[in-house]
């Protein structure tokens, strides 16, 4: 290799490195969704279909929709059976066939954990703080197991689910008990790493746009010593408008461009977008929304958001934030197409 050649190949790299992006690994810009609502669509006898109406299970339709990933919630002892262990493995086993990369999301109860609640389980109320921590690890070591003994390959763990005020209340609430969130995180994450020591564990929290809350929950990891390898944001604009966090839509792309960007100075941490949603009723203008979601995501942080996931887009009624009308995708999804297009060129 001459000396001009060789200079402009070092060159290359360095850009490469500086804009976020591993020339060896070529790691992709990753388009994914939370369909862990999928066996219950089915269960209640459900059929979806792609835009032309031709029936598909709901992972066939995500990858033939440009998706090359999916995000599965756990819960610990749901009365239904749905998203426990064996519901999660049952999906886990779709995305593998397809060749999907797969995101789990503890959210460390029987039922939906996020910023207004984070439940204790029901057989772990009662515990001392030693005694949950020892629950957590062991919840979380054995659903990764009987994944890992089924030949699946998690890539990405979730620590809880939006633990914007920790999880486990009033246990593990980060308010009024930092310290043990923070312990009860570091023993998620070294469980995680046990079972599967390549993954990279996620710490979830919302409104991406609002950097406080970002530094109240990872000053507090790190000061008393937790891991974790990423940090996982949602971004719903809808949410940002109602609760008068930002005013426009674009104020929530702009806010959660910044704070990504100083997330990554702050704390050295790459970030994903976990979960993002646009209004439903309005499809026109949901798509024009996440196609700068997802363009900011890709274009405008140097690198360091590694990809974006879409939260229960096939969910309908009362829930808003979905993507399907009539049990098939509308044009909101096509912002996953046309991006996975592009990323093909």
């Amino acid at each position: 290799m001459n000396r001009l050649l060789s200079k402009t190949v070092l060159t290359i790299v360095a850009l490469l490195a500086a804009s976020g992006i591993n020339a060896q690994s070529q790691e992709p810009f990753w388009l994914g969704a939370d369909i862990s609502g999928t066996t219950e669509l089915e269960a209640r006898g459900i059929q979806l279909t792609n835009a032309a109406g031709e029936p598909r299970e709901n992972t066939e339709l995500m990858k033939e929709l440009g998706l090359n990933a999916v995000r599965l919630r756990v819960w610990v002892e749901p009365t239904d059976g749905l998203c426990n262990g064996d519901d999660v493995l049952r999906m886990a086993l779709r995305a593998k066939a397809l060749g999907m990369a797969l995101m789990i999301d503890f959210h460390y109860s029987d039922w939906w954990a996020d910023p207004g609640k984070q439940n204790i389980p029901k057989s772990w109320k009662g515990m001392s703080y030693g005694e949950m921590c020892d629950a957590l690890a062991n919840h979380t070591r054995e659903v990764l197991r009987k994944l890992k003994n089924n030949g699946i390959d998690v890539k990405w763990v979730q620590v809880g689910n939006e633990t914007t005020d920790g999880f486990l209340w009033d246990v593990g609430r980060a308010s009024t008990n930092m310290a043990q969130y923070a312990g009860l995180t570091a023993n998620g994450y070294d469980a995680v790493k046990e079972i599967y020591p390549d993954a990279t564990v996620i710490v979830h929290i919302d409104c991406g746009s609002d950097p406080k809350r970002y530094d109240f929950i990872f000053d507090g990891l790190r000061k008393y010593g937790a891991k974790w390898d990423m940090i996982g944001m949602s971004i719903y604009p809808y949410w940002d408008i109602d609760t008068k966090l930002q005013t426009t839509w674009q104020g929530t792309v702009d806010g959660f461009v910044s704070n990504i960007k100083r997330l990554y100075k702050k704390y050295g941490s790459e970030t994903m977008i976990v979960e993002t949603g646009v209004e439903a009723k309005k499809p026109v203008l949901g798509k024009e929304i996440l196609d700068a979601i997802i363009d900011a995501a890709y274009s405008r942080c140097d690198g360091h958001c590694k990809g974006v996931f879409y939260w229960a887009p096939e969910a309908e009624g009362a829930y808003p934030l979905g993507a399907f009308d009539g049990n098939k995708p509308t044009v909101i999804m096509d912002s996953f197409t046309e991006m996975a297009r592009k990323l093909k060129q």
